[in-house]
Parts: C-alpha cells; sequence; structure tokens
C-alpha cells in the first residue's frame, strides 16, 4: 500500500510516494529496540524521525501501545517538543538565526524577505525555520540550509543563494 505525502501535507502531489508498509517496518523495528528501556519515549520519537524525517500521525497509536501510554500522552509529548514534526519535512529546509546577535544585525528583516521571496516556489520546496544560536554570532545573521551554515547573510545573499540552489520562485 502506498500512500502521498500529500494525505500529510495537502498540496503535495505525486513526487513523494512513501510505502505505509516500510514505515510500520521501521517503526516496529525501532519499537522493538528501544521498548523496554526506562524512558524509551524521547529515544523512541527521535529515532522514527531520524528514519523518516517525521512522525507519521498514523504511528501514534502503535507507539502509544508498545509502550503502554495513551494516544493522548505521546501526541502531548511530540507536540510539546518543537523538534519534532508530524509532516514530512520540505525539500529545502532553511533555519535564520533569530537569536540576539542575528536579531541585531537584521534577522527578522531577512526572515520575511525568506518568507515573501519563497511564497511563490512550490509547495513543499522550501520550508523558512527561524532558530536561535547557530553558533555564528561574531558573523551575523547567519542561516542554515541542511547542514551548510552561511555568514554575514544580507536579502541580496540570500536571493543569489536560493538561485544557486534552483529554487523557482
Amino acid at each position: 500500500m502506498h500512500i502521498l505525502i500529500s494525505d500529510y501535507l495537502p498540496g503535495i502531489r505525486g513526487k513523494y510516494q512513501m510505502n505505509l508498509a516500510s514505515h510500520t517496518e521501521s517503526i516496529a523495528s525501532i519499537l522493538s529496540s528501544q521498548q523496554n528501556r526506562p524512558g524509551a519515549l524521547l529515544p523512541i520519537l527521535h529515532d522514527i524521525q531520524e528514519a523518516l524525517g517525521f512522525i507519521p500521525p498514523d504511528s501514534i497509536q502503535q507507539i502509544a501501545s508498545a509502550l503502554n501510554l495513551s494516544r493522548a500522552e505521546v501526541h502531548g509529548v511530540i507536540t510539546f517538543y518543537h523538534h519534532f514534526r508530524t509532516t514530512p519535512p520540505a525539500r529545502h529546509t532553511i533555519e535564520i538565526c533569530c537569536a540576539e546577535a542575528c536579531q541585531s544585525m537584521g534577522a527578522e528583516r531577512l526572515v520575511e524577505h525568506a518568507k515573501q521571496r519563497l511564497a511563490g516556489s512550490k509547495h513543499g520546496e522550501c520550508e523558512v525555520k527561524p532558530v536561535y544560536c547557530l553558533g555564528l554570532c561574531a558573523t551575523s545573521p547567519a542561516l542554515m540550509v541542511g547542514e551548510e551554515l552561511h555568514a554575514r547573510v544580507t536579502p541580496e545573499k540570500f536571493d543569489r543563494l536560493i538561485e544557486q540552489m534552483g529554487i523557482k520562485t
């Protein structure tokens, strides 16, 4: 059985198909290796997100049953921590630092520029996420695309970066 990411994220069609059976198998494997560990919920959620890129909402019951928890308890933990996502990640995640040093150098303006510039891109292509401290305070404002850090980012430098990435806006 196949499901579309559009089942989780409306607007995305057909490009990303995921096999529900392989999700269930991956989750079952993670659960069997971790469920008897004290405080297993957080490590399990981290492992599922690492394996799949997100925590499918339909896996909550499977996790709850394995740990003898309620769906509400599992859902509460997932929604409490901002790190966890219940929708597939965008193809490109752009994290813009909004901590004090970057904020003082125009990070808020950069976030707004990025959101406006990417508003016309295909749904699911890019996600702009404000984050707090990428460790480049001396060269702010900073952003990260995937695992790649960029310093002293201006709106113009941002525009060049997304052009180099081949993102159409």
